[in-house]
């Protein structure tokens, strides 16, 4: 771990959940982390401090360009570079099409899409002034299976994962860029006020019985940005527990 050691990783979506575990994975293996959500990152600040980690938060909506932008003018004024950027921040709606209103619809893909790219195009701009970079983007198996009743958000996940083989491309070779798309992960996300509690049961039929759990996540990030991830660009990695199956 130690060839992360003062580096610098925005982190998205860090005030709890899978993202707060990405946090403390990459503070544990030296990473400064940068702690942004629209929520206060105190308590995951906090517990990266607890374990001798450095970083700090900075609040933001990644739906809109301009507090996008003041995050990076933020980073850029102190940190000067970012070495990872991990977008975690996402939303759910389980709704039927039928009864879905377009500002629901819209506010799905703002979230999960549109914020997306707009973490990704700000990362870009400084990575680019360094030629070195990675850019990791928060998918979902179900960009992949597809669900009923999910349909605006398995939509928006697909779309990060063509954003991702797309931007792969475009950025390489200074600045990789790939994608994870977990299965059911024990977060607050995975709730029965935004799932119902049919869904959530569903979510365990599946060959290894069980949700993820963060930390499991928070892993496989450290790994993508580590050495040893070194010829990954434009992947699509799903831990899901064999929900689905390429």
């Amino acid at each position: 771990m130690h060839e992360l050691k003062g580096k610098n990783a925005l982190i998205t979506g860090a005030s709890r959940g899978i993202g707060a575990a990405i946090a403390m994975s990459l503070a544990d293996a030296g990473v400064n982390v940068i702690l942004s959500d629209k929520l206060s990152c105190e308590n995951t600040l906090a517990k990266v401090q607890s374990i001798g980690g450095s970083g700090r938060e900075i609040i933001c909506d990644i739906t809109n360009s301009d507090s996008v932008d003041k995050l990076f003018q933020s980073i850029q004024q102190k940190e000067k570079i970012i070495d990872f950027t991990i977008n975690s921040a996402g939303i759910l709606l389980e709704e039927k099409i039928t009864e879905m209103s377009i500002e629901d619809f819209d506010h799905i893909i703002s979230v999960n899409l549109r914020g997306s790219f707009l973490i990704a195009k700000g990362s870009a701009k400084i990575m680019k002034l360094a030629k070195n970079g990675r850019i990791i983007l928060i998918s979902s198996e179900l960009a992949y299976l597809g669900r009923e009743d999910f349909s605006a958000y398995c939509a928006s996940k697909a779309g990060v994962v063509g954003l991702t083989r797309s931007l792969a491309r475009e950025l390489a070779p200074e600045i990789k860029v790939n994608s994870v798309a977990p299965g059911p992960i024990d977060t607050p996300m995975l709730a029965i006020e935004n799932m119902s509690k049919e869904w959530i049961d569903k979510e365990l039929d599946i060959p290894l019985k069980r949700v993820g759990n963060p930390q499991e996540i928070g892993g496989l990030i450290r790994f993508l940005c580590g050495p040893d991830a070194s010829f990954f660009t434009g992947q699509t990695i799903s831990p899901n527990g064999g929900a689905v199956m390429f």
